[in-house]
């Protein structure tokens, strides 16, 4: 239940207000994550003033706006096409208008197609204050900020990698049951991320060059049971999904 509303005009108003300690005060983005949430007492603090919805370029990274709406990224020119396949099962086309970026994130449970492939990225949080960024991995192995950290001001995604996302589901709109996202680097480097199970999507490999993918794939999936799907399907779908896009991936 939200119990009072501020709607801050600076960074520094919103960070005074995140930092009290008289309650429990929320960042507010697009509000859907928080709407689903009534059995928490909660102030929030409105983000839409702070003008984090941008989304730019900066060297080799997209510099994506923590209150960037998913619907702004998937219209975004020039975004890797894996991204856009995720974002386009991460949610329908009105929740993409409302969900934010850093909000789907934070949220994310193992069925994200979004965050399964930012994790093969290596996309990364900004946190202020102090001006930390935290690996996607981390924040989904702990669910904690880095010390001090109060609010996502961005989501760093790295361009200079070929990126190839994939899916099975009951339907081709559903959530799927299992997925994989390939990213790899000029210099080699191979990063294998699957989700479609658990409490978040897993990294299975991050390699100097992707040799021994399918083992690393087989045992990353070897406890992924659940009433959706045995761990023995999601391991045999997982491997053909992972040589598949292995073969399509590209280094830029």
């Amino acid at each position: 239940m939200i119990t009072a509303y501020y709607r801050p005009k600076t960074m520094e108003d919103a960070l005074e207000l995140l930092s009290r300690t008289d309650g429990v005060y929320l960042p507010l983005g697009g509000g859907v994550n928080l709407s689903q949430m009534p059995e928490r007492v909660f102030s929030v603090v409105d983000l839409q003033s702070l003008r984090l919805n941008q989304i730019t370029q900066e060297g080799q990274f997209l510099q994506v706006g923590a209150t960037t709406t998913l619907e702004a990224l998937h219209e975004f020119e020039n975004l890797q096409f894996g991204i856009n396949s995720a974002l386009q099962l991460e949610a329908n086309y009105n929740l993409r208008q409302q969900a934010t970026v850093a909000g789907a994130l934070v949220s994310a449970d193992g069925r994200s197609t979004l965050g399964t492939v930012l994790l093969a990225l290596d996309a990364s949080m900004h946190w202020v204050p102090g001006e930390q960024d935290q690996g996607l991995g981390e924040w989904f192995t702990l669910r904690q900020a880095p010390a001090d950290g109060k609010l996502i001001t961005k989501i760093q995604i790295p361009l200079n990698a070929g990126l190839e996302f994939d899916s099975v589901g009951r339907t081709p709109a559903d959530l799927p049951v299992i997925c994989a996202a390939v990213a790899k680097w000029p210099s080699g480097r191979t990063r294998i991320a699957l989700g479609g199970f658990g409490e978040a999507p897993i990294l299975a490999l991050d390699a100097p060059e992707p040799g021994g993918a399918e083992a690393a794939v087989k045992d990353a999936l070897s406890r992924a049971a659940d009433e959706w799907a045995s761990a023995e399907y999601r391991q045999e779908s997982g491997v053909k999904l992972v040589t598949r896009l292995l073969g399509q991936v590209l280094t830029l």
